[in-house]
């Protein structure tokens, strides 16, 4: 204990800040390169982003934020899984791993296939001189829950809860006296991040929603893709592993 704390003293001389450079802020090393890193990864595509754009797409900006609301509580509570330690229990217990992943990705292949029937309906009724529906009337009512549905998408993928202590714990002082404040700060800093990109993608949800009232065909194409894209990823979950 006397090593440490000589060896942080010598630390905080050295740069003359006190404990604010030797720790960053509140125990993150490099809060710049963290921030940088949260950007790059919240933009790459995933379904959680895919459903927020195609639920805003058809059902508006409101609804588009509920969609939002359910992947920022499902972020939330696996940030405080990740901090907790099950990364860890995932990890030494594979079973576990296995049954969240396959129940992860086969309801994201149900979200694919719902969404595929829908085009198809659509595609059908593309000679009916009526104004196109943005909502499928045959939609399970299940499936108009936006908050439920995105909350689902995110729990139940247990590579984010790996992904998540993994990122974090590189950012994180090992000798900060309250890690858990660290982990809090980084979370807050990948939400906010997240909120301004859902929201960009909210509005341009809304514009798409614009085009395709005008042109059926690109609203039946449009669905099929993210029906697709969401198969895709169900696939991508199914054959994930742990390590």
């Amino acid at each position: 204990m006397a090593e440490r704390t000589g060896q942080a003293a010598r630390k905080t001389s050295a740069d003359g800040t006190g404990g604010v450079m030797m720790a960053g802020v509140l125990g993150i090393t490099d809060i710049w390169t963290y921030v940088l890193g949260t950007v790059a990864i919240i933009l790459l595509p995933g379904p959680n982003s895919l459903f927020v754009l195609s639920t805003a797409a058809k059902r508006g900006v409101g609804v588009g934020y509920r969609a939002a609301a359910g992947v920022f509580v499902g972020d939330g509570v696996l940030m405080i899984l990740s901090a907790a330690g099950v990364a860890s229990l995932l990890k030494a217990y594979p079973p576990l791993f296995l049954v969240i992943k396959y129940a992860g990705a086969a309801y994201l292949g149900y979200v694919g296939v719902t969404m595929l029937l829908g085009a198809v309906r659509r595609w059908r009724d593309r000679n009916d001189p009526g104004t196109p529906r943005l909502i499928d009337a045959a939609e399970p009512a299940q499936m108009r829950s936006p908050f439920r549905k995105a909350l689902v998408i995110s729990l139940l993928n247990p590579k984010a809860i790996l992904f998540f202590i993994s990122f974090f714990i590189q950012f994180v002082d090992p000798d900060y006296a309250w890690p858990a404040l660290s982990f809090l700060l980084l979370g807050l800093i990948a939400q906010v991040t997240s909120a301004l990109y859902l929201t960009a993608l909210i509005f341009a949800g809304t514009f798409l929603a614009t085009q395709f009232r005008r042109r059926r065909r690109l609203a039946v194409g449009g669905t099929t893709a993210v029906a697709a894209l969401f198969l895709a990823f169900s696939l991508k979950l199914a054959t994930a592993s742990a390590g």
